[in-house]
């Protein structure tokens, strides 16, 4: 009898196990900004650099001494000091392999509706990096980012992170009406599902990179698992024209590239 109760007992702490591994490995691993409160730094300071688009300790702990020094109002010795600070906060010294593999058990692989895509893929998006996809006009590639968007909101057991998703479309490709049937395959809430995606149209280069402060805005407010831009160099080719602007392009995209690949890291999202 003993025995016969106990069964279920371990199954169900089996089972709680599962779930809290579940949360952390959904759970966001970055520091707002308003910790920094608790080290001396002034709210009127922490609202500047919002502004700048630094929301987490970890976008201060990766910026140069010379970006935060642009930032209106932050004083060179204000930076020196927020600097000290955050250097205590954000590990980026050393660490070992096997450290590093630790921390990539707690990656989360979107899937991407397709069996054997997620097969070639070792199981889907990875979150916390950028992954790039290319290919000839009509061959998939948006209907590819709509599916992410709404399996990035199912449970991590269905091949989600239970987190939403923001889509920055800068050729006008966005179809809500897509999110809504791709939903439906999925047996999710059409509702809930398109509550669950923001959207923005990039209308030039510029607008883009802006964009994604505000992604950052939003993303330091809730759990969001995927950000997609589509695409990525359609703009800029067309900011930047002939051989005499290839330098700048280039140049512009590099500091793109490198706000997204921020953006993956600081927030654990799939950057797609």
């Amino acid at each position: 009898m003993m025995e016969a109760q106990l069964a279920p007992m371990e199954e169900h702490q089996q089972y709680d196990q599962m779930d809290m591994a579940e949360e952390e490995m959904s759970a966001p691993q970055y520091q707002p900004l308003e910790v920094l409160q608790d080290h001396g730094i002034a709210a009127n300071d922490i609202e500047k650099l919002k502004n700048a688009g630094y929301h987490t300790v970890e976008s201060i702990a990766h910026a140069t001494v010379r970006k935060l020094s642009d930032v209106k109002g932050i004083s060179e010795a204000k930076v020196t000091k927020l600097k000290d600070i955050v250097k205590a906060m954000v590990a980026m010294e050393f660490k070992t392999a096997a450290d590093a593999l630790e921390e990539r058990k707690g990656i989360v692989h979107l899937s991407t509706g397709s069996v054997e895509l997620d097969k070639l893929l070792e199981g889907g998006i990875e979150t916390g990096s950028i992954t790039e996809v290319f290919g000839e006009f009509r061959t998939g590639k948006t209907q590819l980012c709509h599916t992410l968007c709404v399996t990035c909101q199912q449970a991590i057991t269905d091949g989600g992170a239970e987190g939403k998703a923001i889509y920055i479309d800068t050729e006008g490709s966005f179809r809500p009406e897509k999110l809504q049937a791709i939903a439906e395959r999925f047996g999710l809430d059409p509702v809930a599902t398109l509550e669950n995606v923001a959207c923005a149209r990039a209308q030039n280069s510029e607008h883009q990179m802006e964009l994604l402060k505000v992604a950052a805005a939003i993303m330091a407010q809730d759990r969001y698992a995927l950000l997609v831009v589509d695409s990525a160099t359609a703009l800029f080719r067309t900011d930047y024209t002939g051989r005499g602007e290839l330098s700048e392009r280039q140049m512009q995209l590099g500091q793109f590239f490198r706000q997204l690949s921020r953006l993956a890291e600081e927030f654990g999202v799939a950057v797609f």
